[in-house]
């Protein structure tokens, strides 16, 4: 069954053969044996036509059914009317109430221009605000489910990147800032290190020159512009357009970043490693990360999609911010962990009882923390990695049960909690002696993260200036 938008481009080419060749809509009819009226139809894209009247107006016209069947506009005008009705057909259109504009011949095509323009402005508006802070948190929250049901893997990217490597002649160790370079010759950019980004942009992308623009790194070799480059490739490779709305722009995220990962850890090569050390019962993140040169973080979260696909081993991951808020967070262990009515995760904050709190705590931070934690969910081993930015303190996790702990370097650490949370008694409520002493004497003066007063980013690239990345690319073009 074809759709109205199709049925309706059909129309349209029927409709400019018949009048390229003089014929009115009676003399075609007969000509292939149904009525002008039932042509008509035909072509407003009311009645879809059986395969021998295509066939017959083809051989009417001079012309192949298969050019009839194109999904191509036959000329800019026919164009036109199919973008205004596909517009007109679009749900925030139709939450209008308003009658869609019906195309006369003496309609001019200036008209139906201006139409779209303000068909265009209305959906530009409409992604503009369509990102409430509500929304936004129930659309990552419905990401993390929806990944979590397919133990945060996804084969596709898995094999295309693996492909990507092979043709560039990556096959083991560290992938080169040169083999990247060589990736993304082989797709037809060249990678430009500039000092001026606009703030709002990790990297920028010029579609007409070729060019994708990084900035310098701040350490010679500094491996984060490998992946940025990569994620800057994803966009193109993966067929990426323009996101619709802010749940089609956090699965773009989500998909550039595993393809990075993918490309700095290729699936054969860390699965191999990975059933080595399980083997070996020595699953450490740091060795992980190593291996490959790249981050904690970076090897911390790729465990997260191999681990339990390849190895059956369920896990959590965590980063922590100094005041324990979770900035990331992956799980499908059944780590009990803190969420707000929606749902959602990010922003909540840890029990102080987990390894991703007490971790900073530790006088040396050199090495991971170990630690098991009882919960109502059951026990969990955690390894935790601390590091600090600009912004502050942070920590990185990777947990799992008590009997995956077997697998992993640190199980016999000696170190052991218990959380009762989201019991408040278990860390949130002040001492009792405490609050005797004190309630009603103390007067902190809050330390107010400037996030609380910020809007989610506005924009089709939400937080994106496109005022900078257009007087950017027009300085380098």
């Amino acid at each position: 069954m074809a759709t109205p938008l199709q049925l309706s481009t059909l129309g349209h080419r029927i409709r400019h053969q018949r009048t390229a060749h003089g014929f009115t809509l009676d003399e075609l009819g007969a000509l292939v044996g149904i009525a002008g009226s039932q042509l008509s139809l035909i072509e407003n894209g009311k009645r879809e036509p059986k395969l021998s009247v295509l066939q017959a107006i083809a051989t009417a016209t001079g012309t192949d059914v298969t050019d009839l069947l194109s999904t191509e506009p036959p000329n800019r005008r026919a164009a036109l009317e199919l973008d205004l009705e596909r517009a007109q057909r679009s749900p925030v259109f139709r939450r209008l109430g308003v009658a869609p504009v019906k195309v006369t011949k003496t309609m001019s095509d200036e008209t139906i221009e201006g139409i779209l323009a303000l068909h265009r402005e209305l959906e530009r508006r409409e992604r503009e605000s369509i990102a409430t802070p509500e929304e936004a948190r129930r659309a990552n929250t419905e990401l993390r489910l929806r990944m979590r049901e397919q133990n945060n893997y996804l084969p596709d990217i898995e094999k295309l990147a693996e492909k990507k490597l092979k043709a560039a002649g990556h096959s083991t160790g560290a992938l080169t800032h040169r083999t990247v370079s060589i990736m993304a010759e082989q797709l037809g950019f060249e990678l430009i290190y500039a000092s001026d980004l606009p703030h709002s942009a990790r990297s920028v992308t010029d579609l007409e020159n070729g060019r994708i623009y990084l900035p310098p790194a701040s350490i010679p070799g500094g491996h984060g512009l490998r992946s940025m480059a990569l994620q800057a490739m994803a966009h193109r490779l993966l067929g990426h357009t323009p996101p619709t709305d802010y749940a089609d722009f956090l699965q773009q995220r989500l998909e550039i970043n595993y393809y990075a990962a993918c490309c700095l850890m290729p699936e054969t090569a860390s699965v191999a490693f990975l059933a080595q050390a399980k083997k070996d019962r020595n699953l450490a993140v740091e060795d992980f990360r190593d291996a490959f040169g790249v981050t904690h973080e970076a090897a911390a979260m790729r465990m997260t999609n191999l681990l339990t696909q390849h190895l059956g081993i369920p896990l959590h991951f965590l980063r922590v911010d100094g005041a324990g808020a979770i900035n990331r967070v992956y799980e499908n262990d059944g780590l009990p962990l803190p969420m707000d009515v929606t749902g959602s995760v990010e922003g909540q904050v840890v029990c102080r009882r987990f390894a991703a709190r007490s971790a900073f705590a530790e006088q040396n931070r050199t090495t991971e923390h170990y630690q098991y934690t009882d919960t109502p969910g059951g026990t969990f081993w955690c390894s935790s990695q601390t590091g600090s930015t600009t912004e502050g303190e942070f920590s990185i996790t990777v947990g799992v049960p008590f009997d995956d702990a077997r697998w992993f370097r640190g199980r016999e650490t000696p170190k052991r909690a218990a959380s009762t949370c989201p019991d408040e008694a278990c860390c949130r409520r002040p001492d009792a002696d405490l609050t005797e002493r004190w309630k009603g004497k103390a007067w902190p003066s809050a330390r107010v993260h400037m996030q609380m007063f910020s809007p989610l980013p506005r924009g089709m690239f939400p937080g994106v200036d496109d005022g900078e990345v257009y007087a950017f690319l027009d300085r380098h073009a």
